[in-house]
């Protein structure tokens, strides 16, 4: 069986028709869990009674990581199975996903392939890339679906928007590092996963449909600064000690593409306009760093306790994130 987790906070219309796509998944025995992170809205009440999902009810916004965790604690599944409340799942979406997640043993993690609700011609994410100071991206996104991505195969990690996981490999190395809250936490959860030796394969046959940016929008100073803290803690805590110390660098050769991408008025910068949101985005991405250095000697000791779970040596771990490198150009 597998078990469907939803993390909801407060997006009554979005979880109705993220639900109404679950309702139609076919071929697979599962069961939906919608864990409610405080909503006034009533989102809880909808998925209860008009859906028949279990819902875990949070008296407060628990976050991302937090919630998931709770909702795989409660899943009764050999497969976990993530989609955001912002998400529309095609009918074949979860036996595509169990299908991937089969194919062998090792295989603890299956990607979809994630359109852009808006335009569904073009791509979200498919699976994902790093750069090698951290800031990680969708695999092909923004790029115009021309089938380029309709082939199955193995990839570094899937977006947590729409994933599956082995539930073995869950407890074998834990969940979601709630320290990360939101943003960023289902590349510490992959790449963890990685270096414990399980692999994760893409396949086009779970096809998902993403309102881009909804839970906090694009235009976010907070969303800036969790994505800019989490790049930092990802790093310190799973990174070799060899491109730990390039980070510097690399974030430099990054900000500066992001400062040329600004002048243009193109990336993530548009969203932030005129002198006024530059300076916006400049002091969130302060706060971030700030914010992960206070946290740097909790994820050191996370780091030392990795012994238990690692199959990688520091090498491997480092040659497998160059080759999965997110390009210059598509990091801003």
């Amino acid at each position: 069986m597998i078990s469907v987790v939803i993390v909801n906070w407060n997006r009554k219309e979005l979880l109705r028709a993220c639900l109404e796509s679950v309702g139609r998944q076919a071929g697979v025995e599962f069961e939906t869990i919608v864990v409610d992170n405080g909503s006034r809205d009533g989102s809880a009440e909808m998925a209860e009674k008009e859906f028949g999902a279990r819902v875990i009810r949070n008296a407060e916004n628990r976050g991302f990581c937090a919630a998931n965790n709770q909702g795989i604690a409660a899943a009764r599944g050999e497969f976990v199975a993530l989609l955001n409340n912002d998400a529309e799942a095609e009918a074949g979406w979860l036996a595509g996903l169990h299908r991937a997640a089969t194919r062998a043993a090792d295989v603890g993690m299956a990607a979809s392939k994630v359109l852009v609700w808006e335009e569904p011609q073009r791509i979200d994410k498919v699976g994902h890339l790093i750069y090698p100071d951290g800031q990680n991206r969708g695999r092909g996104s923004g790029a115009k679906d021309t089938g380029q991505f309709d082939r199955e195969e193995e990839v570094l990690w899937p977006d947590g928007c729409a994933a599956m996981y082995r539930k073995k490999m869950l407890d074998e190395i834990g969940g979601f590092d709630e320290d990360f809250f939101a943003y960023g936490d289902d590349a510490e959860l992959g790449l963890r996963a990685r270096i414990a030796g399980w692999k994760c394969i893409y396949t086009p046959e779970a096809v998902v449909r993403h309102h881009r940016g909804s839970t906090l929008g694009k235009d976010s100073a907070w969303r800036l600064e969790l994505i800019e803290r989490n790049r930092i803690l990802l790093a310190v805590k799973l990174f070799p000690w060899s491109l730990l110390w390039l980070n510097p660098y690399y974030f430099a050769v990054r900000a500066m593409a992001g400062y040329g991408a600004a002048r243009r008025g193109e990336g993530d910068t548009a969203y932030f306009p005129g002198l006024r949101g530059k300076l916006r985005m400049a002091a969130a991405m302060l706060r971030g760093g700030l914010a992960a250095l206070r946290m740097t000697p909790r994820m050191l000791r996370k780091r030392r306790e990795l012994g238990r779970i690692r199959k990688m040596n520091p090498g491997d771990v480092r040659r497998m994130i160059l080759a999965h490198r997110l390009p210059l150009k598509e990091t801003v």
